[in-house]
Parts: C-alpha cells; structure tokens; sequence
C-alpha cells in the first residue's frame, strides 16, 4: 500500500477559511469517505490532507481523532490512516442496524418530501444510470450516497441524519468492493423501485426497496469476506 496524493488523484477538496477549522476539516475529509473517495486498503497521510485542504496538521489531526473514535478510520503505520478492516461480525451488525434505521427515514421521507426533493432524488438517481452505464465506480458510489441522502433528507429529522450518517461512516468505503459483481445493476433496480415509492408516497414500498438494497449489498460483501 502507498500513501496516497490527495491532489493528484485530482479530488475536490476546497481550501478552507479559519473560522470553525476543525469543524470543516471533519465534514470534508466526512465527504471523501461517503462518497468512496478513500477506498479500503489505502493509506492517507495527515500531510497529504493538510495540503491538500491548505491548513496546518493540527485540525487534520482532530478530525481524523475523531473520524478513528466513530471507527470509519484507523491508524495504519505511524502518520498514516486508512479504511478499517471488515469482518463478519461488524458488516452484519451494521446491516441490522440500517436495516432498521435507514427504513424508518425512508419512510418519513415518503410522507414528507415535497416536490423540490422529489426532482433532486430523480436527477440522482439519473446520475446513478449514467455512471452504472459507462462503468464510472467514482462517479457511481458518489451519486449512490448523494441519491440516499437525498431521500434521508427529506425524513426531516437531523438526529436520525446524524445516525445514519455515522452508519455510512463505516460502511460506504466497502461498496467500493462492489464493482465487478453485477450489484451497482442490482442496487439500481432497488433505487427505481425506491424513487416510484417515494413519488407515490409509499411507505411499505420504499421500506421494502431500501431494505432489499441494504440485504443486496450484504450478501456480496459477506461472501467476499468469505
């Protein structure tokens, strides 16, 4: 494994400003794990991110204490940090988790999203296709996370948002390991059938697209680790 360059893998990652340093740092080194951007069995220096996000390591370091207590991250070797190993246990815990959790936002969703986040959920989901058509993973698992946050948006609770998001903390790096085995066709399927729930306001409908999704997902992560 090599420390990976942050700027030359041509990420998005914003200079900062001063105000709440530690803050920012959080929610965008956050992004880069939701949407695939560190993938499993990469390592990420605090330099490299320090560069990357023009600030000194110091905030870095926090955020990265942080994103390590909430177990998205782990220290490698010395300055270096990376996506935690995944067991058995631990994937099927997570599952059962958003299995319960991820369902009752989607639920809400159904019942309260309005038409703004009905269209923003739609042109996700048309990113999810494209990105699944041209074979584009980075492209696929950043929509897949954007077209999902849409939907748990919309449930209009921020402490179940917060939940959630630690769940996909610990989760979303692993759906990089997804590609090659049919499941971003599969998990687009899901998304159709969730998107027509969502329009109809169905809660039975989307709970039961969300939670098959969750379980397609599972079962290919399981038997890799097999």
């Amino acid at each position: 494994m090599v420390a990976a360059d942050i700027r030359n893998r041509n990420l998005e990652v914003p200079h900062l400003s001063k105000e709440t340093l530690q803050d920012q740092v959080f929610r965008h080194v956050s992004e880069l794990i939701l949407d695939g951007s560190i993938v499993p069995g990469e390592m990420v220096t605090v330099q490299s991110l320090a560069d990357a996000f023009g600030v000194s390591p110091m905030p870095v370091r926090e955020a990265l204490r942080r994103l390590t207590a909430a177990n998205a991250l782990t220290v490698v070797s010395g300055r270096s940090i990376g996506i935690p190993a995944l067991s058995r246990a631990r994937l099927t815990d997570l599952r059962n988790v958003r299995y319960e959790i991820e369902a009752i936002a989607a639920g809400w969703a159904a019942l309260r999203r309005n038409d703004s986040e009905l269209a923003m959920a739609a042109a996700h989901l048309d990113e999810l296709e494209a990105a699944n058509a041209t074979g584009n993973v980075r492209a696929y698992l950043r929509a897949n996370y954007t077209f999902h946050f849409s939907i748990y948006r919309a449930a209009r609770s921020e402490n179940l948002l917060s939940i959630i998001e630690n769940l996909w903390l610990q989760i979303s790096p692993y759906f990089n390991m997804l590609h090659g085995s049919g499941n971003y066709t599969t998990a687009n399927q899901h998304h159709r059938e969730m998107m027509s729930a969502l329009r109809a306001r169905d809660v039975g409908s989307i709970t039961q697209a969300l939670r098959a999704d969750i379980d397609a997902a599972y079962a290919v992560l399981m038997a890799q680790l097999d």
